[in-house]
């Protein structure tokens, strides 16, 4: 590392707010989303496992556990997404890089800031195309299950969705700016 204040950890780690203000406040939401997708993740294994339990030694299923294990999923990716962004933890093929990165590390920077970017463009579209929807969601009180037998609101699921692409996509330009600074010289 270099003694610059722009320097930004590459490890994972949360940057320190005097050197990254930026890079700090995105890690610290980052991190406290995906700490949510992380319990939420707990709770519904522990409603699968009494939903088993239930069904197979009580003869007494837990009413719509498909439902939410279904929009839950989707819930916990985007709680968790931004997180795996600024951590360079996106599925990728990391034998590329590091074989580019051996020989040119800075076609290796080339290529991480256009996945960043790339990245960015993907979640800024994710989040136009669910904005609509998610306040007509809360408009119209839409809900899924079976009327009359377990029904939820989507709203909470659609507004995760538009929060997480949201960040993700911030947190992409981020990393795409640290690529950029490193390609400069000024460090990750």
């Amino acid at each position: 590392m270099t003694d610059q204040t722009t320097e930004v950890p590459d490890d994972g780690t949360i940057p320190s707010f005097s050197r990254a203000p930026v890079g700090a406040m995105l890690g610290v939401v980052a991190a406290c989303l995906s700490s949510v997708g992380t319990l939420w993740i707990g709770g519904l294994m522990a409603l699968v496992v009494a939903d088993v339990l239930g069904r197979n030694f009580l003869n007494a299923p837990i009413t719509g556990v498909s439902e939410i294990a279904g929009r839950s999923v989707v819930a916990i990716v985007f709680l968790q997404v931004s997180a795996a962004v600024l951590q360079k933890r996106l599925t990728r093929a990391d034998f590329l890089l590091r074989a580019i990165g051996g020989g040119n590390p800075r076609g290796a920077h080339v290529l991480e800031c256009a996945f960043a970017l790339t990245g960015a463009v993907v979640f800024a579209l994710v989040l136009w195309a669910s904005w609509p929807k998610t306040w007509e969601a809360l408009a119209t009180g839409e809900f899924f299950g079976v009327q009359g037998v377990f029904t939820i609101p989507t709203f909470p699921f659609r507004l995760i969705t538009v929060v997480g692409a949201g960040l993700a996509s911030l947190c992409s330009l981020y990393r795409a700016a640290c690529e950029i600074r490193a390609l400069k010289g000024g460090g990750v």
